[in-house]
């Protein structure tokens, strides 16, 4: 039975869609190789009637369709997967092993592609429409490289949006949030240098593992003490190494951390207290810390105006029984922040459906919902036709 709100036109090829979809699924390619992902968006799309170019940061994709003046808007989609095993034990399971579509880039890219079919056939607007197919959003800052090589130089936007699909929340409902939206996520390297010796004479060694210690005991007190509690703040070490033998104290160890923050003056404050809090901590024992703090993916903000749009054509649509009333900022982190600290936009939730541990988001197990495809791509459609009126 078709969806009520789905538009005719993109419900008779849901089919196709799906076998898209599941295509790319069983196809992932990491950051900056998605050579045939990218070959099968561009074809499709040529064939629709857009005029497209390739290669633009490296392996992404833009399509623009004119039809006459007016404003210009980019929709964008993520193409790469993750250095995922598949475990889902789905027909289309990944082929690549080692590399999966754990995070529903392969839904993006198909709702973003179904939306433009339609577009170029159906659909009557005035203005510039720029499709955005984004390399390598898992890490390797795919929308900070097509900026960097042109993007909005080349193809300049009055706005840009993205979507991303939220496990947990009811399927094809529409989430819009104003504002920081997204943390920042840093990745701070930190080695600190003692002096190595026997595990039977301790005290003539400086021992970096305690150095390590007491480091990542004292880390949360920035989280604690330093930043105010109705802010978010989260240091994580996820990585101790050090030594490897029971009665040899090492000379060095090394800590990486992974440093988050919803407010760009809550990132530097985390930077400057981590900083010196590893320095004083190092010599207080006699150790000495190398720390190379990499500042990542900057916070995610929504724009309040481009955000009420979103919203606004939601409810027009699909009236509030298609939102989702619940929606607060995540700790996740996403490249689309770049494109939002260039040009005014937002970055709106689709819901997945039921959240469970196997599959949820980066779980080996995880699936994108195909029933999110149609809405989506309509949704999309909608967007269109209201900013490109």
């Amino acid at each position: 039975m078709n969806n009520p709100l789905v538009l005719p036109e993109i419900a008779a090829v849901k089919h196709e869609m799906v076998a898209i979809r599941r295509h790319i699924h069983a196809h992932p390619e990491l950051g900056f190789n998605e050579f045939a992902t990218g070959e099968l968006v561009a074809k499709l799309l040529s064939n629709w009637g857009y005029q497209v170019t390739r290669e633009l940061g490296q392996t992404g994709v833009v399509a623009t369709l004119r039809r006459g003046s007016g404003k210009s808007l980019g929709l964008r989609a993520d193409m790469d997967a993750l250095p995922i095993e598949e475990t889902s034990g789905l027909s289309y399971t990944s082929t690549h092993r080692g590399v999966m579509h754990a995070c529903g880039h392969d839904g993006h890219t198909t709702m973003l592609l179904a939306a433009a079919r339609y577009l170029a056939q159906h659909s009557d607007f005035t203005g510039t429409l720029h499709l955005i197919f984004q390399p390598a959003e898992e890490g390797g800052g795919g929308a900070r490289v097509m900026i960097e090589d042109g993007l909005f130089e080349r193809f300049p936007c009055d706005a840009v949006f993205a979507m991303h699909n939220v496990p947990g929340f009811p399927v094809g409902q529409l989430g819009f949030a104003s504002g920081a939206f997204m943390c920042s996520a840093d990745t701070v390297n930190i080695t600190l240098h003692g002096h190595g010796g026997h595990g039977a004479v301790p005290q003539h060694t400086v021992d970096p593992v305690v150095v390590c210690a007491a480091i990542v005991m004292s880390l949360q007190t920035i989280v604690s003490r330093n930043i105010d509690p109705q802010e978010t703040a989260i240091v994580t070490v996820g990585a101790i190494q050090a030594g490897r033998a029971a009665n040899v104290i090492p000379a060095t160890a090394t800590m990486t951390l992974s440093v988050r923050a919803l407010d760009a003056g809550v990132r530097q404050r985390l930077e400057n207290r981590i900083t010196a809090l590893v320095e004083a901590q190092a010599a207080s024992f006699g150790a000495r810390a190398d720390i190379d703090y990499q500042q990542g993916y900057p916070v995610l903000v929504n724009h309040v105006a481009e955000t009420e749009l979103a919203r606004t054509v939601a409810l027009d649509w699909a009236g509030e029984q298609q939102l989702i009333t619940s929606l607060r900022p995540f700790t996740a982190s996403e490249d689309f922040a770049f494109m939002l600290e260039k040009c005014p936009g937002s970055y709106i939730s689709i819901g997945n459906g039921d959240s469970t541990p196997g599959n949820s988001l980066h779980n080996a197990g995880y699936d994108f919902n195909d029933e999110c495809l149609p809405i989506g791509a309509t949704y999309w459609v909608k967007l269109v036709e209201r900013f490109l009126a």
